[in-house]
């Protein structure tokens, strides 16, 4: 077994035992003290993920346009991408997936529906707006394919995140 396999292997381990402590661990017992524990901890969660995400840009940054690709940098835009996809799910569903459905469902109030899908339509406003700088600046410098793809869907998603998080924030401060 190579290190590339070794590392994959100990990140899907470290993710299962994640979760499993998640699912354990003693929180509010009943389906409406539940939902409220979860909301708030959102609320508390999502800039912190847009943090992570986006210093994750960094080490995309160091990965030299052109050049051979290592294994240290595959790992590294793997990561990303996976990133990136979890992210996106968690933002198009409701989330909080190893909760009963219940849960999940009194989560996902109206006002919660309400700031995804304005967090959605922020997020993608923002990726359009990077498409178009992306453009001009091909007018004087040739833009990797990958490297444009890359940059919409990390502006995308990382406003969608922020957008998303502000209001939540928002409305449990006012709340």
């Amino acid at each position: 077994m190579n290190a590339f396999t070794i590392g994959l292997l100990a990140g899907m381990a470290a993710v299962l035992v994640i979760a499993v402590i998640v699912k354990l661990r003693a929180g509010p017992k009943g389906i409406a003290e539940r939902a409220e524990y979860l909301s708030r901890r959102r609320a508390r969660m999502l800039p912190a993920l847009a943090i992570i995400y986006l210093t994750q840009q960094a080490t995309y940054i160091t990965i030299r346009s052109g050049a051979a690709i290592r294994s240290v940098d595959q790992a590294k835009i793997s990561a990303w991408l996976v990133l990136s996809a979890v992210l996106l799910a968690a933002m198009a569903t409701k989330g909080f997936w190893l909760q009963p459905r219940e849960v999940r469902s009194m989560i996902d109030d109206e006002a919660t529906r309400s700031y995804r899908t304005d967090a959605m339509r922020f997020g993608f406003i923002f990726a359009m707006l990077t498409c178009i700088v992306i453009y001009f600046i091909t007018m004087f410098k040739i833009v990797d394919g990958r490297d444009a793809v890359h940059i919409v869907m990390s502006d995308g998603l990382g406003a969608a995140l922020i957008r998303w998080g502000w209001l939540e924030r928002r409305a449990q401060r006012d709340g």
